[in-house]
């Protein structure tokens, strides 16, 4: 059996990125084995008697952690059994670097792929441009016309998610991206106001910002339904964006795939283009 006829495993399968790192694969012609919850490959990161089977013949696998609070631990088992059971190569996707205090283990998940004894990529992008039309609130709040968020005057390298899943696929398929982490941006530096200009230049309907303080995104998220514990995680990142904790830059895009990233504004004319936040 060839590398190409091997499966390529993708957690996270319908996902933002899962989605698109599927669909790419299977126009270049792929075997992918598409994993998740409730798919026809069923991959739960509770249930490890899930996770042999996703894993056999495969020959490299895109992992998404399960975003819980033992995702290290989880993330590291499932990784040692991937390359035992002969997975030549891992792609996670990761995140910036969180700021913890000094010795501490910034991101368990990252450590436990890159000693899997496999070979390994990290991707650590930005907030995702397409959280704006395809996550419910933060899209709703473009259709309502007011954008609310906890992040003052920050700025946010927003990505285009359509650029993770070129970089994944490359990572995945071709030689040369072996040990690299990849931090994932677009092109230039964004407020939450210029995002709400340029949907209102797209659309033609008047969209404004409005900066809140923690607690006043907090009333504002209850009144959408939210999870308590949801806003707060929320309010935490937000206020990282307001001290402008990651308000820089990243060459990701160009290192891997030799070009530039796509720029939020052709990321909202397209997406303007679908009537989503017309409402």
């Amino acid at each position: 059996m060839t590398t190409k006829t091997r499966p390529i495993l993708v957690l996270g399968s319908t996902g933002k990125t899962g989605r698109r790192v599927t669909a790419r694969l299977r126009e270049r012609g792929h075997d992918v084995r598409a994993a998740s919850r409730k798919g026809p490959a069923r991959f739960d990161w509770n249930d490890e008697n899930t996770w042999e089977p996703v894993l056999e013949g495969a020959h490299a696998a895109y992992l998404v952690d399960s975003m819980q609070s033992d995702a290290g631990d989880s993330m590291g088992r499932f990784a040692e059994l991937a390359a035992a059971r002969g997975v030549e190569r891992l792609v996670l996707l990761s995140h910036r670097d969180w700021v913890v205090p000094e010795g501490e283990e910034k991101l368990p998940c990252e450590r436990a792929v890159r000693e899997s004894g496999a070979e390994w990529t990290l991707l650590k992008p930005a907030w995702f441009a397409q959280n704006f039309s395809e996550d419910p609130f933060f899209r709703g709040q473009l259709v309502d016309g007011e954008v609310v968020w906890s992040a003052g005057a920050g700025t946010e390298p927003f990505v285009d998610v359509e650029d993770i899943a070129d970089v994944a696929v490359a990572a995945l398929t071709e030689d040369g991206h072996a040990g690299e982490a990849y931090e994932l941006s677009g092109p230039r530096l964004l407020s939450l106001g210029a995002v709400a200009d340029e949907v209102a230049r797209a659309t033609g309907r008047h969209i404004t910002y409005r900066p809140a303080s923690p607690e006043e995104f907090t009333a504002h998220a209850a009144g959408h339904g939210l999870p308590d514990d949801f806003t707060g995680l929320l309010n935490t990142l937000f206020g990282w964006i307001a001290e402008n904790r990651f308000a820089t830059l990243g060459d990701g895009v160009r290192r891997a795939l030799g070009r530039e990233p796509r720029d939020f504004a052709d990321y909202v004319r397209a997406t303007a283009a679908t009537g989503i936040w017309q409402g």
